[in-house]
């Protein structure tokens, strides 16, 4: 808190100072909803759902609020959210309820061309959908997941951009948002990052460096193919840490390496726009921090030994299973006012098992609408995507506060 106190303090004044060109503004979405998840009872992972605990039947309200208040030399923007979540699972119950703020925001503008920041917020780039390999804190972007809420990394950070096409951000993390301090890797972290757009293009470099890991280096691009047609692509190249280890030869236990060795992950995708605004979009990822077919085959045979082997194998997951992915996504025109909808599907090339999900959301009237999400896996118990459950539905409602 200490990093923050000077810069707030210094914001402060100015904003005091020019308190009556303040623009303000400010709006949110009152959700609620209800899921229900059927999980495997075959499961090896999680055997009588002794071991994870998921719940079977969640119910949520949430506020999401946004606030902004700005003009020519300072902008302070907020995002607190307000919730209460019941969740179910077997003969126990829990509640909670809680508030935090997802993001906020100070920023200065320094000079010509020059931005301070100090806050809260969710880093992440590029046009992936499935994972973002070029973020070393989001390579889960949940953009698969309309309903998901990322909560932000605490930094200040300095912006030069000399021009329209280009920038140049240095930026010091000093917290990931509400995780816990012990369990936060990416404490006191340097990143940099690097930008440039032009006609039809644009591309990013990133670096970033904390105490408990290797550097990381990252990089994102897309180009657009006439009015209809885009390419992108991400790759990071990273260690990763407590990194659990499945060897194929099953006469060997699991082992956890402190550090993986460094490997790179890459992203290729495309989208192409139809006449009526609707997107197709078409995704490969190749992580080569994942199992083999082998060795993840290995890893379904460990934690099937013992509910002591299958704990380690769950807690300790990898972020990805296996190594290769593919992720396709239809989904609505983006401008149309009465809904919107999406629906995906993503291939575990390595192990052979699939999951499809959809979102739906209808306008009633201008304050209400409601919506709807399902996953829905096929595969054995041995297969990444229905490892744990089979099937998700929520629904749910919400209504504009302005």
């Amino acid at each position: 808190m200490k990093v923050f106190a000077i810069p707030l303090l210094a914001l402060s004044t100015v904003a005091f100072a020019e308190e009556s060109s303040m623009n303000t503004s400010w709006d949110g979405t009152l959700y609620g909803y209800a899921n229900g998840m059927a999980l495997r009872t075959d499961s090896v992972l999680n055997p009588g759902n002794q071991i994870a605990a998921i719940a079977k039947r969640t119910d949520a309200g949430e506020v999401r609020l946004n606030f902004k208040a700005e003009n020519e030399a300072i902008r302070f923007t907020a995002r607190p959210i307000l919730a209460a979540r019941g969740r179910r699972a077997g003969s126990w119950t829990m509640q909670k309820n809680e508030g935090y703020l997802s993001q906020w925001q100070v920023r200065v503008r320094a000079a010509e061309g020059w931005n301070a920041a100090a806050g809260r917020e969710v880093l992440n780039w590029g046009a992936a959908q499935f994972r973002s390999p070029s973020s070393p804190f989001y390579f889960d972007n949940g953009r698969s997941d309309p309903m998901r809420e990322l909560v932000g990394m605490d930094s200040v950070k300095l912006t030069w951009t000399p021009d329209m096409q280009s920038s140049i951000t240095l930026a010091r993390i000093v917290g990931a948002g509400r995780v816990a301090a012990a369990s936060d890797d990416w404490r006191n972290t340097w990143l940099l990052k690097a930008d440039q757009r032009g006609d039809g293009y644009a591309v990013g470099f990133v670096a970033a460096k904390a105490a408990l890991h290797a550097a990381f280096y990252g990089a994102h691009g897309q180009y657009s193919v006439g009015d209809e047609t885009m390419v992108y692509a991400e790759i990071g190249s990273s260690e990763q840490l407590a990194a659990l280890q499945s060897p194929a030869d099953l006469a060997q236990p699991f082992s956890v390496l402190a550090a993986s060795p460094r490997r790179n992950t890459l992203l290729m995708g495309t989208t192409y726009t139809l006449l009526n605004g609707q997107s197709l979009t078409a995704e490969y990822l190749r992580d080569n921090h994942g199992f083999t077919t082998a060795e993840e085959a290995a890893y379904f045979s460990r934690a099937s030994s013992s509910p002591l082997s299958a704990g380690q194998a769950l807690s300790m997951t990898p972020r990805l299973l296996g190594r290769d992915y593919v992720h396709l996504v239809w989904q609505s025109n983006l401008m149309e006012s009465e809904g919107y909808w999406r629906m995906m599907y993503t291939r575990s090339v390595t192990d052979g098992g699939n999951e499809l999900g959809g979102y739906g959301e209808t306008t009633l009237n201008e304050r209400l609408s409601v919506f709807a999400t399902a996953v829905v896996t096929s595969g054995t118990p041995h297969q990444e995507a229905s490892s744990l459950f089979s099937r998700s539905i929520t629904l749910g409602v919400k209504v504009a506060l302005h």
